[in-house]
């Protein structure tokens, strides 16, 4: 079976490749020479063959696809600016996709998508990518959505901010760190991707899937101190409100702002997923909580 995965330069794309180890059959789909390069500096023996591709042409993700059976879908953002909008990463990349993968032959489509994401929801992220999901699902290709929470990895953003949280003596948390968190391990999520390009049982499927725990944002963050052999840090709260206002200002004066108002709301979201029904589909189990805060956070050669 060969896999074309698109967005396949970013971290999830590229922990793929190295966590299942079988270069020939994948087809990275990126769309500049700078992604690409980000393929190549992966080790040979994991290395897949990289194509350049325009998510908005039909024709170019046609090309992209032949021959491939399946197509893993990564592409996707959660703060827009000026130069990237929701529509455009989101529906319009899934309506040229369900299209091109029809011309192509491809049997199903694995999309990643949010926790919370749904049509009609207030928080503009989440109202597109569910209406991406929408577009595939009622496309001519089956497609599998995994809707996540946030995902943890080596090298990820979360996981950068979530060690900086856990280090100091104080952590900046938006409304004291009550939201609840779900994490899940980004090899847990390879492995759901992995399960569901090889599936092809059901001619489309939407699956919730998260973490082994729910917990808060500020619990979450002492865990991540404990694993690091610190205190917890003392919580610093800053007012909900004030983060939207800020964001809001930021959005307004900035061509590419820190946050932005929809990126808060994804950020803030609570998430509390039961996790069994997308596990005995999938046919995975979970990796610990701690586990995966000791894979990530650590030095590598402190877990070898």
């Amino acid at each position: 079976m060969t896999v074309l995965v698109t967005g396949a330069n970013g971290n999830l794309g590229r922990a793929l490749f190295q966590q299942l180890g079988d270069p020939a059959r994948f087809r990275a789909g990126v769309r500049s020479d700078r992604a690409a390069a980000q393929i190549h500096a992966l080790d040979a023996s994991v290395r897949p063959e990289t194509v350049l591709v325009d998510y908005s042409d039909r024709a170019s993700m046609a090309q992209a696809a032949a021959g491939c059976d399946a197509v893993v879908h990564l592409v996707g953002i959660i703060k827009q600016a000026a130069n990237t909008r929701y529509e455009v990463a989101h529906e319009q990349s899934c309506q040229v996709l369900t299209e091109a993968a029809a011309d192509a032959g491809v049997k199903r489509i694995v999309y990643l998508s949010i926790v919370g994401s749904t049509p009609d929801s207030n928080n503009a992220c989440l109202a597109s990518k569910g209406r991406a999901e929408r577009i595939l699902q009622s496309g001519p290709v089956p497609a599998t959505v995994l809707r996540v929470p946030m995902v943890l990895g080596r090298g990820d953003y979360a996981v950068a901010a979530l060690r900086g949280q856990a280090s100091g003596a104080r952590a900046v948390l938006v409304g004291g760190g009550k939201t609840l968190q779900q994490p899940i391990d980004a090899r847990d999520v390879v492995r759901a991707i992995r399960a569901a390009s090889d599936d092809a049982s059901d001619p489309s499927l939407s699956l919730d899937l998260g973490g082994p725990e729910c917990l808060s944002h500020r619990e979450l963050v002492g865990r991540a101190a404990a694993v690091l052999g610190r205190t917890a840090p003392a919580v610093v709260s800053v007012p909900l409100g004030a983060a939207r206002l800020f964001a809001a200002v930021a959005e307004r004066l900035l061509a590419n702002p820190p946050i932005t108002v929809a990126m808060l709301g994804v950020l803030q979201h609570d998430d509390r997923i039961e996790t069994g029904p997308a596990c005995q589909r999938l046919g995975i189990e979970l990796t610990s909580l701690n586990e995966t805060l000791a894979h990530c956070l650590r030095d590598p050669q402190e877990t070898a």
